[in-house]
């Protein structure tokens, strides 16, 4: 059976007794895992003052794996571009692009990444780097990355002697990100792996029904991330996705804190009111053998018609992650 294309997202998880060091170590060694295994990509988000995530610099993550890889298509997934000024992250990618032609991708996304308070501190009181200014920040984003239906100041240039640009993509969780990706000619992935909902179908729709074709990308292109985990049974897929439920409980209530592991998240003492949100929270989508895994995989892709899909997963461990990755990939047929 011909299946689309898998890639992975990461967001170097920091876990319960360990540092930044070894998470951005498992998060390297994943990377490796994933090229070896035949996965197209391998995309880092950026979040900000997160005790459970040490990816908070993607540019700088994805030159060490892009570094530490031979094949594999490297990226963000996203860069918060409210968060930056848009010449500063051109000039980031086109140098990565430089470094490693044919091999860097640029997801965008428009959310903050992080609360309002550190926001805030990343943006300081520019009058420049505000949600309302993400249309006009993209696409000057887009002309200093070789865009040339867009108009540029051009004087500026993000790169002296560009041979390749990155592949740019726009990420979402709602519509908005559709309508900007179908009305650019862009990529689009859907953050489908925390936002369970039916906007993902509408959503698909909007972006492949609305699609007006670039130069760059005459078709559309859709990919939809999912949160997974595969183990040799379901009851033990199911032990190994519950850190990733205690974190999504912990990101709904407030209370930050690094990964913990399956056994401390089985042995959680929680409250009544916790249990009932726990019980809405299911942190990891699908669960269980590769088999089963993929199975509801292929139906998520005829559901929505993406090309490819991207596969999150929060684990307490990297070795379950590659597990996981390694079943995946051998029951996909990478």
């Amino acid at each position: 059976m011909s299946r689309v294309p898998l890639s992975v997202l990461d967001l170097a998880t920091v876990r319960e007794g360990h540092d930044s060091t070894d998470a951005l170590r498992g998060t390297t060694e994943i990377a490796q895992a994933a090229d070896q295994l035949g996965y197209s990509r391998f995309w880092v988000a950026e979040h900000h003052n997160a005790p459970a995530v040490a990816s908070t610099s993607p540019p700088v993550l994805i030159a060490h794996l892009a570094a530490n890889t031979p094949r594999i298509k490297v990226g963000s997934g996203g860069v918060m571009l409210p968060n930056h000024m848009p010449f500063v992250v051109a000039e980031q990618f086109a140098l990565l692009e430089a470094l490693h032609p044919g091999r860097i991708d640029l997801g965008i996304g428009r959310a903050p990444g992080t609360d309002q308070a550190t926001a805030t501190a990343l943006r300081g009181v520019s009058p420049h780097l505000t949600v309302e200014q993400f249309p006009d920040h993209l696409k000057l984003m887009l002309s200093l990355l070789g865009d040339d239906r867009i108009e540029s100041n051009g004087k500026l240039v993000a790169t002296p002697f560009p041979s390749s640009f990155p592949e740019v993509w726009m990420l979402g969780s709602s519509t908005y990100g559709a309508q900007v990706a179908a009305a650019l000619g862009l990529p689009f992935c859907y953050a489908y792996h925390f936002a369970m909902s039916s906007d993902v179908d509408s959503a698909a729709r909007i972006y492949l029904n609305g699609f007006k074709p670039s130069p760059r990308f005459p078709e559309p292109h859709l990919m939809v991330s999912a949160s997974v985990i595969a183990a040799e049974t379901t009851e033990e897929a199911d032990y190994l996705a519950g850190p990733s439920r205690i974190m999504a409980l912990s990101l709904r209530t407030g209370r930050l804190a690094p990964i913990v592991s399956p056994e401390t998240a089985a042995a959680a003492d929680l409250s009544d009111l916790d249990r009932g949100l726990l019980a809405q929270l299911p942190g990891t989508q699908y669960a269980g053998t590769a088999d089963e895994v993929v199975a509801s995989l292929d139906t998520l892709v005829e559901r929505t018609g993406a090309k490819e899909l991207i596969l999150a997963g929060t684990v307490y461990d990297p070795e379950t992650r590659k597990d996981s990755l390694a079943r995946i990939a051998k029951a996909w047929g990478l």
